[in-house]
């Protein structure tokens, strides 16, 4: 099926706070392709639906970043079975992960899965995220790791990844990528910017000769807790999701 030829049709039975949410979470999938953070078809996105069952939206698999629409995202419940009408299916790969975390934290109402050059090359070194850039140090304690397990298909691994996020929003998982979760889309968004920035700057600036200059651990702290106070008491996150949705449709287009 050719998503590009269906209409844009409203789910029946979707309220006015679902479809606001549909059409947030499609605008985020495509600032992930605007920004060059796609892997192909594969990955996910997901975004808790409101209400007790832990149900979330996440893309059709197989479509490119760019087709996700609000109207053929996915819904599902934690174990990723589909409980609305869809011709897409969703990615194995993804529900183990997602269904986990949104199931364990009742803060989390977004979680994003990348693995870009400069993030799967931090994850695969022992140390991780160094704190010593100006990104890095705003992740100082905010960042668990998970040991690589193969693809994350199974229920069994699904406790672990839990256990190995914690009460944190980062899980590095170690020789594949990153899932940043957080309390809204456009925080989870921002909070992913921030981990790709500082993957970046700590590959390039090991490939330069000489030192890093050090950062001391109160330092680091201070500058995790002054960018978690930021985000949790303004507007900022929203304010940059919108920025960046109006830059890339300014280029692009509309988005549907």
């Amino acid at each position: 099926m050719n998503t590009l030829t269906q209409p844009l049709t409203r789910p029946q039975h979707c309220s006015d706070e679902e479809w606001e949410l549909r059409c947030k979470l499609a605008h985020c999938y495509r600032l992930i392709d605007y920004m060059g953070w796609t892997e192909t078809i594969f990955n996910h996105i997901s975004a808790r639906l409101p209400g007790p069952h832990h149900e979330y939206l996440v893309n059709p698999f197989g479509l490119n970043y760019t087709e996700v629409t609000p109207a053929n995202l996915l819904k599902v419940d934690v174990s990723g079975k589909k409980i609305s009408e869809s011709p897409y299916d969703g990615n194995p790969a993804g529900f183990a992960l997602h269904g986990a975390l949104h199931e364990a934290r009742n803060d989390i109402r977004c979680i994003i899965h990348t693995h870009t050059t400069p993030i799967s090359a931090v994850a695969q070194k022992q140390q991780g995220f160094d704190h010593t850039n100006f990104y890095g140090a705003q992740l100082h304690g905010r960042v668990g790791y998970h040991s690589f397990e193969g693809i994350t298909l199974y229920q069994e691994e699904r406790p672990r990844m839990v256990a190995s996020l914690g009460d944190k929003h980062i899980l590095v998982l170690r020789n594949h990528g990153v899932a940043v979760a957080e309390s809204s889309i456009a925080k989870a968004f921002f909070l992913l910017w921030t981990v790709q920035r500082a993957a970046e700057i700590q590959c390039a600036a090991a490939a330069l000769p000489g030192e890093n200059v050090p950062l001391d651990e109160a330092i680091q702290r201070k500058c995790a807790e002054q960018t978690a106070m930021l985000i949790r008491e303004s507007g900022f996150a929203e304010t940059f999701f919108a920025a960046m949705v109006r830059k890339m449709e300014a280029e692009r287009g509309p988005s549907w």
